[in-house]
């Protein structure tokens, strides 16, 4: 069976015509699946809609949050409910296209050795040049840090049970699914896709959670910023050294006025060395974070068809 993951945030406007889609197409290619809706603290009328859907047909899960825990936590909710032999992660705007489920399902089927098939974009549609900007900039970053190349990558892919079950070992919780699915390993294909047009309402995100977004993935995926400050460190000794012999020199020719450069140079100096404390103080709060130990998300509601297996 394969279960189908789609997260859902104010998507009243979109959720019954997803599952409508999603389910015509798997019906008509004969392919045995459940829906997993996974409502992240919807404001509108999400849940009433997924709870209706799930009571009226078959092959529909819906899991609904105490409140807003974010993506990550969705779509690892979504991987802990699923119970296909393989789960595909798609978005509720059907801007990922439904179609190529089944392109991803025939691969996985026919192939022993492929336990991840993974959707990668052609284009990246309708977008704004400067956060086109920053999001090449961000897998810049992932990709020197870590090695993984996601520049082209998404949350759009097939997994085998296998895959998902070491995901779900995995205790960490600030999570960044994108690169832990790629971190996993085991073997690999590639589907390109081109981004649909959204079908209904609007983005959900917005520029100051794409920033925050990215900080936190950044952070909880590798400890670049902090290689970052010791390289700052070793930079400011050697401009120390070189102003010091400067400072020397003109010492024995004769003094000069320099109040200016040391104001300066102290500013300079103590900005870096906020920066760099800022840093550290925030791989720290992610650290205090961790140890809590609290859960990734609260489910206050499950709504499963009967018919599922």
């Amino acid at each position: 069976m394969l279960s189908i993951i789609i997260p859902s945030y104010n998507e009243e406007k979109n959720i019954e015509n997803t599952a409508n889609v999603v389910s015509g197409i798997m019906e008509d290619n004969k392919i045995d699946y459940e829906l997993v809706f996974v409502n992240d603290g919807s404001k509108d009328r999400t849940w009433e809609i997924i709870s209706r859907l799930a009571d009226e047909r078959d092959n529909i899960t819906g899991v609904n949050f105490s409140r807003n825990f974010g993506k990550e936590s969705a779509i690892f909710a979504g991987l802990k409910e699923a119970s296909g032999d393989a789960c595909v992660l798609m978005d509720c705007d059907l801007q990922h296209p439904p179609q190529v489920i089944v392109e991803m399902y025939k691969i996985w089927k026919n192939n022993d050795n492929i336990d991840i098939v993974e959707g990668r974009k052609s284009s990246r549609g309708k977008e704004n040049p400067i956060y086109k900007c920053f999001s090449l900039l961000f897998y810049k970053i992932i990709k020197s840090a870590s090695g993984l190349d996601m520049k082209a990558a998404s949350d759009f892919k097939l997994l085998d049970r296998k895959v998902v079950n070491n995901l779900n070992k995995m205790p960490e919780r600030l999570t960044f699914f994108r690169a832990m699915s790629s971190w996993v390993g085991f073997n690999k294909e590639v589907v390109n896709f081109e981004v649909a047009e959204r079908h209904e309402g609007e983005s959900k995100w917005s520029t100051k959670s794409l920033i925050k977004y990215a900080i936190n993935s950044i952070s909880s995926f590798t400890s670049a910023p902090l290689h970052i400050v010791t390289v700052i460190g070793f930079i400011m000794f050697l401009c120390s050294i070189v102003l010091g012999i400067q400072t020397l020199w003109k010492f024995t020719h004769g003094s000069s006025e320099g109040f200016t450069t040391v104001i300066l140079l102290i500013l300079f100096t103590a900005s870096l060395i906020m920066i760099s404390l800022g840093i550290i103080g925030y791989y720290l709060s992610k650290i205090y974070e961790e140890i809590k130990c609290r859960p990734r998300y609260i489910i206050s509601e499950r709504k499963k068809s009967g018919n599922l297996k």
